[in-house]
Formats: structure tokens, C-alpha cells, sequence
């Protein structure tokens, strides 16, 4: 008899909220929860309300159906924000994620100093990237900028960096890839140094050399870092806005309106820099707010088809 009821699979208990330790647990996360429901789910839902409506902050809101996102897709100057936000995104997050990573592996070594080097790297994220830009500004002055004074000494001609349509999305992403350099840096380091040195040791044995360590050991090891990198990359650079509006926002440049955002030519005009420029100059609030749903689509698929490329199964 005792051996049938032992033999029997215990119940397993149900979750009840009187439990002990599980009303601890909600009071744990109702602040994040809160925080949540304020500053995320409620804004969201009302862009999506207001960009349906007709809203300038002046009068109340109305019903204006799809009407905003018919004028936006026949509004030249939005298509043009896309291609160049997307312009951006594919400059700067292939670009600093191989510079990260090939920074972090020559730092990730026990040799005196290191700290120092490491420390270096990194001042460039705790900066706000408004003084950053207002360096940078100065530093792609025409006349007298460091940078076109180190190309004169080198007997090449002076250029106009953020005043030319040619050369100021560049500009500004060889900057935004110099400001987040020391931030993935960090992330890349954490994930190597979290690489069992065995694999390392056991392919010396094989007579692997560095490169063959790196592209079979290191990389497919780095896999899950660099799905993190990317996503949170691409999420940073579809919603870029800072550099533009400091370095190219009231440009002076004749021929461009005045207070108008995105260089000449608007050949560094993002979504979110048109966006705010619809929103809090021309007061058009539920244009503006079609504009973010868009962009809120456009992260959306660009978050979900990375995930997907970014695939990665490791196991040790």
C-alpha cells in the first residue's frame, strides 16, 4: 500500500497569489510594471490615436481618418528621411561593430597599463553627445578645422565636410562610429573574456595560429554578443537624431530655409529629426505622430529580420 502511494507522481502546486513570497513578488514589480504602462504602452497607443487625428496643440484633436498617412507617403522630403536614416544604419552599425571588435580583442590582454588603454577607449560614451558633436563641429570647421589643416599637410585639398551633400552623411557617421566605439567595445570584451581559455589552449596544441583561433574559435563563440550589438545598434541608428540637429541643424547655407534641419540639400534629414521638426516648429502633431508610427513599423521589421539573419545555437 505504501509502496502504490509512493509510486504516484507528487501533485504539483498550484500558483496562488496568497503564497508565500509571491505577494513580495508583485510588490517587487509593480514600480517597473508602472513605469512600463506610463512611459511605454500609454504613448505608444497614443501615437497611434493621434496619428489618426487632425492635432496642432492649439485645438482639440479630430477624426482625420488615414488622411495623414496619404500625405505622407506622397511627401517627397519623408521618403527622402528614410533612405537616409537607412543610409546611416548601414554605415554606421557594420562599420562599428568590426571596429569594436577587433579594438576589444587588442585590449583584451594582461600586459601593464591596460586599464589605462581600456579607460581611454571608453571616455568618449560617458561624453553627452551634444558636447561631442560641438567638438566634432569645430573639428570639421572648412577654414580652420584640425581635420582639413591634417589633409592640407598632407597635400590634399580642403574639404567642406558637413556643408557639401556629397561628404556630410559621412561625416557625421564617422563621428557616431567614433562616440559608440568604446560602449561595444566593452560589451565584446565582457564576451571574450567569457570564452573558455581551454579552446584556446587545445587548439595550440592542433597548431591552429591566431587567425585560424579567431574565425573558428573566437567569432562563432562571439555569436550571441554580436546578436546583441547589432540589434541594439540598428534599434540606435534608425532613431538618430542628435548629431544631425547640432551639426547640421541651422547650417547658415544659402539657398536652405532658415531653421531648417538635415544639412544642405537634406542630405543628413532623418525621420526623427523631420519628425520633431513637423511636430514642435510646424505644430503639426498627428503628422508627426504618423511619422513615428512609421518608424516604430520600420524598427519593428528591421529588429525581426535581424533576428532572424542573427541566428545563432552554441553549446560547449
Amino acid at each position: 500500500m505504501a509502496t502504490t502511494a509512493s509510486s504516484q507522481p507528487a501533485r504539483r502546486r498550484g500558483f496562488r497569489f496568497g503564497r508565500r513570497g509571491g505577494l513580495a513578488g508583485y510588490f517587487f514589480v509593480t514600480p517597473s510594471l508602472l513605469f512600463l504602462i506610463v512611459f511605454v504602452i500609454i504613448p505608444i497607443i497614443a501615437a497611434f490615436y493621434y496619428s489618426l487625428t487632425d492635432y496642432d496643440l492649439m485645438r482639440a484633436p479630430r477624426f482625420a481618418g488615414m488622411k495623414n498617412y496619404s500625405n505622407l507617403f506622397d511627401d517627397d522630403r519623408f521618403r527622402h528621411s528614410i533612405m537616409n536614416t537607412l543610409y546611416f544604419a548601414a554605415g554606421t552599425v557594420p562599420s562599428g561593430v568590426i571596429t569594436s571588435l577587433l579594438l576589444a580583442a587588442l585590449i583584451n590582454r594582461s600586459i601593464r597599463g591596460i586599464y589605462t588603454f581600456r579607460a581611454l577607449f571608453y571616455m568618449p560614451v560617458v561624453s553627452s553627445f551634444v558636447s561631442v558633436s560641438l567638438i566634432w563641429l569645430w573639428l570639421y570647421e572648412p577654414q580652420f578645422g584640425l581635420f582639413n589643416d591634417a589633409l592640407e599637410s598632407l597635400g590634399i585639398a580642403r574639404s567642406k565636410w558637413l556643408r557639401d551633400d556629397n561628404t556630410s552623411m559621412p561625416s557625421i557617421i564617422l563621428m557616431s562610429v567614433w562616440k559608440n566605439m568604446g560602449l561595444n567595445m566593452v560589451i565584446y570584451l565582457a564576451g571574450l573574456q567569457g570564452i573558455p581559455p581551454h579552446l584556446y589552449e587545445a587548439s595550440e596544441i592542433d597548431g591552429a595560429g591566431r587567425a585560424s583561433q579567431f574565425f573558428r574559435i573566437t567569432l562563432p563563440l562571439l555569436a550571441p554578443t554580436t546578436f546583441f550589438v547589432v540589434i541594439v545598434y540598428f534599434i540606435g541608428a534608425l532613431q538618430m537624431f542628435v548629431q544631425v540637429w547640432i551639426m547640421t541643424g541651422n547650417t547658415g547655407i544659402a539657398g536652405e530655409p532658415a531653421g531648417s534641419a538635415g544639412g544642405p540639400l537634406d542630405s543628413t534629414l532623418t525621420v526623427v529629426v523631420l519628425l520633431y521638426a513637423n511636430a514642435f516648429e510646424f505644430m503639426k502633431m498627428g503628422y508627426a505622430a504618423s511619422m513615428s508610427v512609421i518608424l516604430f513599423l520600420m524598427i519593428s521589421v528591421v529588429t525581426i529580420f535581424n533576428a532572424r539573419m542573427l541566428r545563432y545555437d552554441i553549446s560547449f
